[in-house]
């Protein structure tokens, strides 16, 4: 009996799947990035209860702290400067929120073939965050995936590299003792 591999199998499924799944087996991890806005040329900004994209490279108000949620691509983004996260409300509108844990302030990060990347609301799928021109935050229903004005780049503000902490790994050498079961006697 010999087994075919199935072609043009959609993964996305299952990544949707377990993407949706909370995952408290991995560590939540957080990065520290800025996000470029393709139509502004600027960087988002959370402001306190304010959001712009009109942050310059570097500006404090532009140090996101993005902290993925899940297995996938849910993350929180949360203004460095001021502790508050960028959250989408019912009726489509960016506005910053000293809490994170609502389900507005988590969204889904999808990498688009252009390379941007595009952020949409875990809450309301298919709205998702989106900049004018002039920086000015779009309405989640007035937003579309293949939009410029919800395209990002992630960039490192000047002279940053990725605080990334190193990943701990454990090494047992024939060296390291073993702990061995004490006999109850």
């Amino acid at each position: 009996q010999m087994f075919v591999a199935e072609e043009n199998v959609d993964f996305r499924i299952h990544v949707e799947n377990q993407t949706r799944a909370r995952d408290d087996v991995s560590r939540k991890q957080l990065r520290l990035y800025q996000l470029y806005s393709r139509t502004s040329g600027k960087h988002i900004q959370v402001l306190g209860r304010r959001i712009s994209a009109k942050g310059e490279d570097g500006d404090k108000y532009a140090q996101l702290l993005v902290e993925t949620d899940t297995f996938g691509s849910q993350v929180r983004i949360k203004g460095k400067e001021t502790d508050f996260y960028l959250c989408m409300n019912r009726k489509g509108k960016l506005v910053g929120k000293p809490d994170g844990t609502s389900k507005e302030c988590v969204f889904i990060e999808k990498v688009l073939e252009n390379n941007y990347t595009a952020l949409m609301s875990a809450k309301y799928s298919g709205w998702y965050v989106g900049f004018t021109k002039k920086g000015r935050p779009r309405k989640g229903p007035k937003t579309r995936e293949n939009q410029q004005d919800v395209h990002f780049m992630k960039r490192y503000p000047k002279g940053q590299v990725e605080i990334q902490k190193p990943f701990k790994y454990t090494t047992v050498t024939k060296r390291t003792k073993r702990i061995r079961p004490t006999n109850p006697s």
